[in-house]
């Protein structure tokens, strides 16, 4: 493994040449792919401090674009695999990080690769982690599959501000939604810091936050109330005007009478005139048991 010193003279200059990266590349930032680079040094130094990794840990990175933060993150993990859809960048990261034994670039879309392989052929025996700066259009589906494979010890992701108070929103505000409640069950969220539109090239038009989503070792529910969980959830927030009652109704009528759903709601301790975006992770929690109860 290259020496720590060396590593910061490279992160050093990588950043300090991204822009001319670019333009000696010709890489256009592509709005489909979501493309922002990172161009601040401090960044990704600052994100890596934040996991507090060492040579004993794995980290799955989404995106490295110009391999900015996959650098930082090398310097302290045993081993990192970086995820690029860019054809063109890969190519570059190739060159970049041949000398690097610890790094692996793998060319395909983070939605479609078999993660599990990857993290069994490159990470094998590691405390695993994922790091990333991830395009805002796939910001949701990324985090949701990540969490649904319950592989990673955590997720430290740099994502739209709006998002990351979304998930760490509570119960009753305007920003709480299905998501928070999906990622909430899975994680013990943190927002970390916001990072500033001038940090990236282009500069996109929000702020980004980075968060940390510490995952959880025990859930609390069994695989068949889990399922339950999540419908109810949906059911709940899935008509957001409606009471919690007449949301549910509108999607279990079929097997509940609307009466039988008000008694459940009640039996739970709610107003029956409670709309679903009130209660709170574990309310749902207890919602779901009673409701998978009949």
């Amino acid at each position: 493994m290259v020496g720590k010193e060396e590593f910061k003279s490279i992160m050093e200059v990588a950043n300090y040449n991204t822009i001319e990266l670019l333009k000696v590349h010709d890489i256009k930032a592509s709005k489909s792919m979501g493309q922002n680079f990172l161009i601040d040094p401090n960044i990704p130094k600052k994100i890596v401090k934040s996991i507090g990794l060492d040579e004993s840990q794995g980290v799955f990175e989404i995106g490295p674009g110009l391999g900015a933060l996959t650098l930082e993150l090398s310097s302290v993990a045993g081993h990192v695999v970086a995820v690029e859809l860019d054809k063109h960048l890969v190519g570059i990261l190739g060159n970049i990080f041949g000398e690097h034994e610890n790094v692996d670039i793998v060319q395909g879309d983070a939605l479609k690769v078999d993660i599990g392989k990857l993290v069994d052929e490159k990470l094998s025996g590691r405390k695993l982690h994922v790091c990333a700066n991830l395009p805002y259009n796939i910001t949701t589906p990324v985090i949701t599959r990540l969490l649904e494979l319950g592989l990673f010890e955590s997720l430290t992701v740099m994502i739209q501000k709006e998002v990351a108070e979304r998930i760490c929103a509570k119960a009753g505000s305007a920003e709480y939604g299905s998501f928070t409640v999906f990622a909430n069950y899975y994680t013990q969220p943190e927002m970390l810091f916001d990072v500033s539109p001038d940090c990236f090239y282009p500069r996109p038009k929000v702020t980004s936050t980075v968060i940390r989503l510490k995952t959880k070792a025990e859930r609390g529910l069994s695989a068949e109330k889990e399922k339950m969980f999540f419908k109810v959830v949906k059911a709940a927030f899935g008509q957001r005007r409606k009471t919690l009652v007449n949301a549910l109704h509108a999607v279990f009528g079929n097997s509940y009478g609307k009466e039988e759903i008000a008694t459940i709601v009640s039996n739970c301790g709610y107003d029956t005139r409670i709309r679903g975006e009130r209660l709170n992770l574990e309310e749902f929690m207890a919602l779901a048991e009673h409701f998978g109860a009949k």
